[in-house]
């Protein structure tokens, strides 16, 4: 029988936040994936009004971001999902949002790696305490 290794998570410093997201998505990243991920977090959950975001690395080669605090959001998705979610639980909803909607269009390099940080991030999610309220977020 065949096992799987859990995917672990690890903080990026402060000193390798723009390298590191430059390295996966290059121009992207400041010019569409971060400030997409941020108008989804407003319109999912009304309270959020910005602050510091974590970036995370997983040892599976996705990446992640989400609002670095201790406050559980009400989140309200137009598929009729809503609750409540932790800023981390947040983050990985959103950015699944982001990478799913960014992955669609002309086929390229920056759709193509979209749609393989979407599939890491959701392997990594499947793991997470919050994986059921997540998964009923982005159905």
């Amino acid at each position: 029988m065949a096992t799987t290794a859990s995917i672990t998570r690890k903080l990026v410093n402060n000193n390798q936040r723009i390298n590191h997201a430059a390295d996966i998505f290059g121009i992207h990243f400041p010019m569409r994936v971060e400030p997409f991920i941020y108008a989804i977090t407003g319109k999912l959950a009304h309270e959020y009004n910005g602050g510091y975001w974590e970036f995370y690395a997983l040892s599976n080669g996705g990446f992640y971001m989400a609002p670095g605090s201790d406050t559980r959001f009400h989140v309200a998705c137009e598929n009729g999902f809503e609750g409540s979610m932790s800023a981390d639980a947040l983050g990985i909803t959103v950015c699944l949002y982001a990478y799913s909607h960014l992955s669609f269009g002309n086929p390229s390099a920056f759709t193509e790696i979209c749609a393989q940080q979407y599939h890491w991030l959701r392997e990594y999610m499947l793991g997470h305490a919050e994986a059921g309220d997540i998964l009923q977020a982005v159905d």
